[in-house]
């Protein structure tokens, strides 16, 4: 996946409509590849938070400062060392609950349908699910995008717990998003893991099920391409 397709962009503002929108379009930043516009990432989300109240927006910058003080290449090391190469920290929310199912597809489907009823146009060469754009989403369209990520959330807390376990700087991150969402959190991974397995173990089917989305092959301990 060439990672500066998420339309994802460091001049993005979400305004002064609450807290969880700010932390949003916050993560979708700090958690798209650090590309070649990484530098003004962590930039922009200093200004963005700066002087907010809030028990998120340390998270979020002690984790710019981390990655500020860590050299580029390393860091973009680092990033796909973390999400690329096991399946346990995988940015594709769907994989959570649905492997490489048919089910899979259609809860893609269901993801951009909500995109397009609002009017919202993701780039046609990243699947819908891509935690970052779901982020965005919620950012730009608080109401329906916070319900799509709660829908989700169990996903997003095995990752966060994933990450924590992994001891890695991008757990503060998912603990500023997972704070944002309403409702009661997993009380534990193991609970998170059980509300993800909503359907069987995965299918020999890939992904072609799913018309104009790309197809990506299955994340792995290995190492994999999305």
């Amino acid at each position: 996946m060439s990672r500066s397709r998420s339309g994802i962009r460091s001049g993005s503002r979400t305004g002064s409509v609450g807290t969880a929108p700010v932390v949003f379009q916050a993560a979708a930043l700090l958690l798209a590849y650090p590309d070649r516009d990484w530098d003004r990432r962590p930039r922009t989300v200093r200004e963005a938070v700066a002087g907010l109240p809030g028990r998120e927006f340390p998270l979020l910058l002690s984790f710019c400062g981390q990655a500020e003080r860590e050299d580029p290449l390393a860091l973009a090391a680092r990033y796909v060392a973390t999400f690329d190469r096991s399946r346990r920290r995988c940015l594709y929310l769907t994989y959570y609950t649905d492997g490489d199912t048919r089910r899979r597809g259609a809860a893609l489907a269901r993801i951009k349908s909500v995109y397009r009823t609002h009017g919202w146009l993701p780039p046609d060469d990243e699947l819908p699910d891509f935690l970052p754009l779901m982020l965005e989403f919620a950012a730009r369209t608080p109401e329906a995008g916070t319900a799509l990520l709660t829908d989700h959330r169990a996903a997003i807390e095995v990752l966060r717990y994933a990450l924590e376990a992994h001891r890695s700087p991008y757990a503060a991150l998912l603990q500023a998003v997972c704070r944002c969402l309403p409702g009661q959190a997993p009380a534990s991974r193991e609970e998170a893991l059980r509300l993800t397995r909503t359907g069987p173990p995965a299918e020999a089917v890939g992904l072609d099920v799913l018309g104009p989305f790309p197809a990506q092959p299955r994340p792995n301990d290995e190492g994999a391409r999305r």
